[in-house]
């Protein structure tokens, strides 16, 4: 017996328990994670000494505009960086050109992507009202890991892309869906037993604020959040549970950015409700006092909001009210996000920092380092059905496996980003705790911040549990 690869030394993090064990790694696969020192040869051997080794890192929210507009990103660059940042698998989004609609775009987006990736990944699919409900049932059969609702977004009618400010009138556009729309959804995604995931913001509150502000001559951040305050998010989400309750659809919050919100799902989840909730690194590192400093590069939608809800939000965290973290990783161009704050784009690049940051906040002693891999691997491969062949370390299980070393110092850099795009909140964010290696698949794709894997090795996730959220055997 020859093993491909054998780590040593390092301090293993799964389920909840640290300890010392070597992990054996055989044609792609955990073949044992053991004190015992095994028969044969190992053809590479990974010396993890003072660092720990745990279960393959996943981003569930990324958006890496291929195809669309990759001049700010390709899904190339965006796994790139999700390998530097510890990260093995990606969950593409499907708000593309074409966006991933029907099984046979499905199809196009799983080649389109394949060629490129240097991690594995999963794709969303989207669903467009009664544009789409026809493909819901296909979608699922081909393996989406779960649908993506933009609550409040209009859409192009040729292009089915979302129009991010939709001012009523607008030429060839189908303004935002009404509730029996979303109901309708929701009961054809309900039959799948896949998360039906919001973008929870309530469009009719911030058409009205929003023109309200800008009539009064608003143009500061203040401002943007007054006109997109919390009750917008929370709004739509208590509509979503209450369609929810009644559905028995899955539902998932996406980027949860407010108290009122959380407190919302915590209740639900309480009444045994199937509904969960993600947030970000932004909503958890950043509030509204960081923009004189930080400036336009910091505006997502939702908005960061109010230093209140950022700590409700680690609340969220502390009692497992959330169930994972995710970057929301959007480029745009520095010359996009220079301009002014009300006519530039929300979004920013989050997938290589995201680990750094939350293994910093391990360091604060904000979270320990198994509720790191439990927000980071665990839980949302349990979330989406993969689990456990991806976020374990089982034998038998894919060999994804991220190392990293809280010892580590490091200032995070917008021209070291491996995305296409630079911009990001955090440059020069100080941090301790890195990844330093990156493992998919049994193969080393990235080691003390080198690429070392090659384009076209990822290759496709699907939910393998009867439903999705069920932990296999």
């Amino acid at each position: 017996m020859t093993w491909d690869v054998k780590i040593i030394n390092g301090k293993v993090v799964s389920n909840g328990d640290v300890f010392e064990a070597d992990i054996y790694v055989k044609d792609e696969k955990i073949g044992a994670v053991t004190t015992e020192t095994l028969e044969g040869e190992s053809a590479q051997v990974i010396d993890a000494k003072g660092k720990y080794v745990m279960p393959g890192l996943i981003d569930t929210h990324v958006h890496s505009r291929d195809p669309g507009p990759t001049y700010k990103e390709d899904f190339a660059h965006s796994t790139r960086a999700a390998a530097a940042g510890g990260i093995t698998s990606v969950f593409e989004m499907p708000n593309t050109t074409p966006p991933v609609n029907s099984p046979e775009n499905f199809d196009l987006q799983q080649q389109n992507l394949q060629q490129k990736a240097y991690v594995d990944f999963g794709l969303w699919g989207i669903c467009l009202g009664s544009l789409n409900l026809e493909h819901i049932q296909a979608l699922n059969e081909k393996g989406v890991i779960g649908f993506k609702f933009f609550w409040g977004y209009a859409v192009h009618k040729e292009t089915f892309q979302l129009m991010y400010n939709y001012k009523p009138g607008m030429e060839n556009v189908i303004p935002p869906f009404d509730d029996g729309d979303v109901y309708e959804m929701m009961e054809e995604v309900a039959k799948t037993g896949k998360l039906f995931a919001v973008h929870a913001e309530n469009n009719d509150l911030i058409q009205k604020l929003t023109n309200r502000v800008e009539e009064q001559g608003g143009r500061t951040y203040e401002d943007l959040v007054a006109g997109r305050p919390n009750l917008a998010e929370l709004l739509t989400v208590n509509t979503g549970i209450e369609m929810a309750k009644a559905t028995g659809v899955r539902f998932h919050v996406l980027h949860v950015s407010s108290g009122e919100a959380l407190e919302s799902v915590r209740t639900a989840q309480a009444g045994g409700y199937p509904v969960t909730v993600e947030t970000c690194p932004h909503y958890l590192f950043l509030s509204n006092e960081d923009y004189p400093e930080v400036g336009p590069q910091m505006k997502v939608y939702p908005p960061v909001k109010y230093k209140k809800d950022q700590d409700a939000i680690w609340g969220g965290i502390t009692d497992g009210t959330i169930s994972h973290v995710c970057s929301d990783h959007a480029p745009h161009t520095e010359e996009e996000k220079d301009g002014d704050l009300w006519s530039i784009p929300a979004g920013m690049c989050g997938v290589e920092s995201m680990a750094p940051l939350m293994l910093n906040a391990v360091n604060e002693g904000k979270i320990t380092i198994t509720d790191f891999v439990r927000l980071m691997a665990e839980e949302p491969a349990r979330l989406f059905g993969v689990y456990p062949q991806k976020g374990s370390l089982q034998a038998g299980t894919d060999a994804d496996i991220t190392i990293v070393d809280l010892d580590k110092d490091m200032v995070i850099k917008r021209e070291d980003l491996h995305s296409k795009s630079k911009v990001t909140a955090f440059d020069g964010f100080a941090v301790k705790g890195v990844p330093t290696e990156t493992i998919v698949r049994g193969k080393v794709v990235m080691k003390d911040g080198e690429i070392t894997g090659e384009q076209g090795y990822g290759r496709l996730i699907k939910p393998v549990a009867e439903k999705a959220g069920q932990t296999q055997a």
